[in-house]
């Protein structure tokens, strides 16, 4: 059987305030990373083309990211958030991930896991999850779903107008969180943790959407890709009548709210 290639980050290690017990409350400790991951195609094919490749900047990325979503009691749980982060990305395939406490004893205490793509998100059970594209007469959202916002000012055209449609997206979403009183979730994680809580959140696209070339520019063809990203059998549209539905990938029912 062929190995896949992999990359890795080791001996990357920061401080942090983490630990379940009252005499690690208060305080940082250090901690130690190690990541592996086992890529989905072969470097080879990468024609020394940094956007052909896994960025080693995903993996410090998915640290930081991690470290900053909450206060931790267990590496565990640690470790979970960092490998759904990193298996978010489409070049990643599996990955093992290793957190060890520095300052607990004489030696590094910690974890080591092994995820893979398209199984169990970091927060435990799968939960179903409807997309929703939103519009001025949507309803505000109850339960688990992701609310795709719309933009429809002009944007410039040009080799960066792709970049603007999904940064004008962004502040869409920004805009309607503030009026809805929602959360704006950038991340895998983000959006993970807010589906599992059964929890409507609203969707920035640009960080998980930039490279997606497939995924388009607009508000529904990035609903659809992401329905395929979270495993959503749902997209709801908020269109007036005379706007056709886009057409539906297999497995995902489009619908249009009435």
């Amino acid at each position: 059987m062929e190995h896949p290639d992999r990359i890795f980050l080791r001996d990357h290690v920061l401080s942090a305030e983490i630990g379940a017990f009252q005499s690690e409350r208060g305080q940082d400790q250090r901690l130690r990373f190690n990541l592996t991951v086992d890529l989905r195609e072969s470097v080879a094919g990468a024609e020394d083309h940094v956007d052909h490749v896994l960025s080693y900047d995903v993996l410090t990325q998915a640290v930081d990211t991690a470290m900053a979503d909450q206060r931790y009691n267990l590496v565990e749980t640690l470790a979970e958030r960092i490998a759904a982060e990193v298996l978010a990305h489409p070049r990643a395939a599996r990955i093992q991930v290793s957190v060890e406490k520095l300052d607990r004893g004489p030696g590094a205490l910690g974890v080591s896991i092994i995820r893979h793509r398209g199984r169990v998100p970091a927060t435990g059970v799968e939960a179903p999850v409807t997309i929703l594209v939103h519009g001025p007469d949507a309803p505000v959202p109850q339960g688990a779903v992701v609310v795709v916002p719309r933009h429809d000012a002009p944007v410039p055209a040009g080799p960066h107008g792709r970049r603007l449609a999904l940064l004008a997206l962004d502040q869409a979403a920004w805009t309607l969180a503030g009026a809805l009183s929602l959360e704006v979730a950038e991340t895998r994680t983000e959006l993970d943790a807010a589906i599992q809580l059964r929890q409507p959140v609203i969707w920035a696209p640009t960080r998980l959407a930039a490279d997606a070339m497939p995924a388009g520019d607009t508000a529904d063809s990035l609903a659809l890709w992401l329905a395929g990203r979270l495993g959503a059998h749902r997209v709801d549209f908020a269109l007036p009548p005379q706007v056709p539905l886009p057409e539906a990938p297999d497995g995902v029912t489009v619908a249009r709210l009435p």
